[in-house]
């Protein structure tokens, strides 16, 4: 079964102040580190997000079609693509992520059939921005978007998403408070 790998890079970044995807984590943009767990797992890796913003990178990076509609947003954009069949996706702001992780990840979502495979941590959070999407809930994202639902948890509950648990720490940073947290666990 084809897999691709995405980044979702299109958020303002509004309560961290500055763009996430480019914070510096362990000497190189943050986005950096996401983009080689998510190759590492599916071998290939493209941005969602603003390509004036990102292409110096070196990355194939497709601009959001759907602009101001969130991740859902996002999501749409790397299942149109039609570059997998499952769709490893995850945000850039995640310096916690494994190749490890995003790999077992896209083994479960081969091994079951479900739409959607989301990570389950610890603590019982559920990540829909560390998920595998199959490429045929596109029609469920594209009435989402119709209908302006855009919040990610109803969105795999309406997919009935399988979670696959992740005995480690799956978590974003939204606040210069919890990048403050990140440095320090590092």
């Amino acid at each position: 079964m084809r897999s691709a790998g995405f980044v979702l890079t299109g958020g303002e970044s509004s309560r961290m102040g500055r763009d996430k995807a480019m914070l510096s984590w362990r000497s190189r943009p943050l986005v950096e580190s996401v983009v080689e767990a998510v190759k590492s797992a599916a071998r290939n890796v493209t941005l969602i997000g603003a390509p004036e913003r990102y292409a110096h990178l070196g990355h194939r990076v497709l601009a959001d079609l759907r602009p101001g509609m969130g991740p859902l947003g996002g999501i749409h954009t790397a299942l149109k693509t039609q570059s997998g069949e499952l769709n490893l996706i995850v945000a850039c702001d995640m310096p916690g992520l494994s190749g490890t992780l995003l790999t077992n990840l896209l083994r479960a979502a081969t091994q079951n059939n479900a739409l959607c495979t989301v990570t389950r941590d610890g603590g019982g959070g559920i990540h829909p921005l560390c998920a595998v999407y199959r490429t045929e809930c596109l029609s469920f994202i594209e009435d989402a978007l119709k209908e302006r639902r855009l919040r990610l948890l109803d969105l795999v509950r309406d997919l009935r998403a399988v979670s696959m648990y992740w005995d480690g720490n799956v978590s974003n940073v939204n606040t210069p408070v919890e990048w403050e947290r990140w440095q320090q666990h590092d």
